[in-house]
This record gives C-alpha cells, structure tokens and sequence, in this order.
C-alpha cells in the first residue's frame, strides 16, 4: 500500500506543478482507525497529505461537480464510473478533469470490524490479505476477504473504466454471482417481498445522509423537500419512509454505480443497496444497460427505442 500512496502523490504532484489541474481531491487520514475523509489540495508540496488505504469508502465523484476550477481526482472503480455518468449528465466536462485512476481490491468494513472486535479499537493494521486489530488489551486477526464492504464482494468492476494516469497494475476482475441476493428476495412471495423492505428500513430516521452521500442525488431542490406539489410527508410514518426510499431508488435506477456510499453514510446501519441493487439487475436483464460505462449513450431509464420489448411496459 505504501508504494501505491507514493504514486498517488506523485502524480498529484506532478499534475500540480505542471498546472494541468488547480486543485486534487483525494483522501487524508482519519482521527481514528479505520477512518479516512475527503481532502482538496492546491499545491504540490501538499502531497504529503494524500493518503490511499481501505478504508477510502466515500465516492468522491460528489466533490467535482458545478465547479470551475480544473481538477484531478483519485478514483476506484467505482468513482470512475460515476465521473462517466456526470459527464454524460453534464455536469462535469470531460476536458475539466484529470483522473487518476487506482485498480481497487475492495474497500474494508469498518463497522464488520468494529462489530466482531467488540471493544474499543486503538491500532488496526494490514498486512497482505490479513487486518490485524489492537485495543482493549487485546489482539486479533481477520481475513481480509472476510471483512470486506458488501458491494466490494460482488464488485465485477474494479478497474478504472475512465482515466487519464493510472496510479497501480490492473487488478483481476473476478467472476461473481453479484445478484445472489436479489434472486433471494425476487423468490419470496409478495407479502414476504414487502414485509422484508418494511422491515430493512424499519430503522430509518430519515437523516437523509443517504441522499447526501449518493453522488447520483444532486437535484437542486429533493422530490422530498418539494413543497408545491407535496410528492412525500417527512414524518416517520412507515408509507412516507417507504415511499422516499423507493422513489430515490428509481431516481438511480440505470445511474447507480453500486459505490455503496449510501449504505456507508447511513447512520443506523440500512443497507439501501436491497433497493439500487435490484433496479441494477433490471437495468442489466431488460435493456443490458450498465451505469457508468460510457459517457455516451443515456441511462436505460432515460431513453426509449423502438426495440425496447413491450413486456417492460406490462
């Protein structure tokens, strides 16, 4: 990992003292283990400040847009992709930006760790495929593949799709059942169906944090902060909750890179990926769209052909 974060900075440097960018979005240790936030720097000898681990889990394709300065990000895969979408969208040019893109093997879940580890966590270190953590007067040892992000374990796009410097080899794109939990739920009986996302978003205090997370949920006022027309209350009434998770899910639909920053930034622990994960699918079966891709073709949900199969509008 060292020699991947000496890269990194490298090339930001570079890409700074050759003013090809104004300005480098990456990531800057945390105050505590396991945590990493999102830093902008403007000079080259502020590289020192960069850093790449696997706790770099917030999609920073949400820092570039509606700017004016010309600007350089780190980005995994997953980031790439949504880069893709904004230029297709718009908002982003692509001669504005500078990707350096990093080959990712999967981001690590700190909240997995936290979890299993059960006491106050000092020191976590990691060394090939094993993460070590200390604390409490205690030590122990997980599998790496073992404590990964959700998303990261059904990840089929690791790789930058999109970029301009490439800051590490290629990773291998492994060959996973990504929807295995989809099928799971596609199989339960309608009630069951429902009762099963009553019950994922039973917990939910409508933060919001979601929303604010998902680089795919940058509308200048939200369908739920509409006030004229009123599309969803704000209580806490579970069809009002119900109806905000579902209408944000199709607002991604065949837009979503499965980042999993809305998981990520949820307070309480709700795995909204049930809900943009299944649309994904959708997407893929019926019209083998995939979000973030190419900048040049519009989202599935976006555009009609006279191919398009009819049972899709059943």
């Amino acid at each position: 990992m060292s020699k991947l974060i000496e890269t990194i900075r490298q090339k930001a440097a570079d890409l700074l003292k050759e003013e090809r960018v104004e300005m480098v979005v990456g990531f800057k240790e945390g105050t505590v283990p396991m945590m990493t936030v999102p830093w902008s720097i403007t000079k080259a000898d502020q590289v020192d400040q960069l850093t790449w681990n696997s706790y770099c889990t917030i999609n920073l394709a949400n820092y570039m847009m509606d700017r004016n300065e010309k600007i350089g990000i780190i980005a995994k895969g997953c980031d790439c992709r949504s880069v893709v979408n904004h230029i297709g969208e718009g908002k982003v040019k692509r001669e504005d930006v500078v990707i350096i893109g990093v080959p990712c093997e999967g981001m690590v879940d700190g909240r997995v760790i936290s979890t299993r580890f059960g006491s106050a966590i000092e020191e976590v270190t990691e060394d090939g495929t094993k993460i070590t953590v200390k604390g409490d007067g205690k030590e122990e040892s997980y599998d790496r593949s073992e404590v990964l992000r959700q998303n990261c374990k059904v990840c089929v796009h690791k790789n930058p799709v999109l970029y301009d410097e490439l800051a590490g080899d290629p990773v291998d794109e492994p060959k996973v059942d990504r929807y295995e939990e989809v099928e799971k739920v596609e199989a339960l009986e309608v009630e069951d169906r429902w009762n099963h996302f009553e019950e994922l978003i039973s917990t939910c205090i409508r933060c919001y944090a979601c929303r604010d997370a998902c680089p795919t949920c940058y509308c200048p006022t939200c369908f739920v902060d509409e006030a004229k027309p009123q599309w969803v209350g704000k209580t806490d009434d579970r069809s009002d909750v119900m109806t905000f998770h579902i209408l944000r899910a199709f607002h991604t639909a065949g837009r979503c890179t499965d980042c999993g920053a809305c998981a990520s930034s949820c307070p309480m622990g709700i795995d909204m990926r049930a809900f943009t994960k299944k649309l994904e699918k959708d997407c893929l079966d019926l019209w083998d769209w995939e979000a973030g891709l190419t900048a040049d073709e519009r989202p599935a949900l976006e555009t009609f052909k006279p191919s398009d199969p009819e049972e899709n509008f059943k």
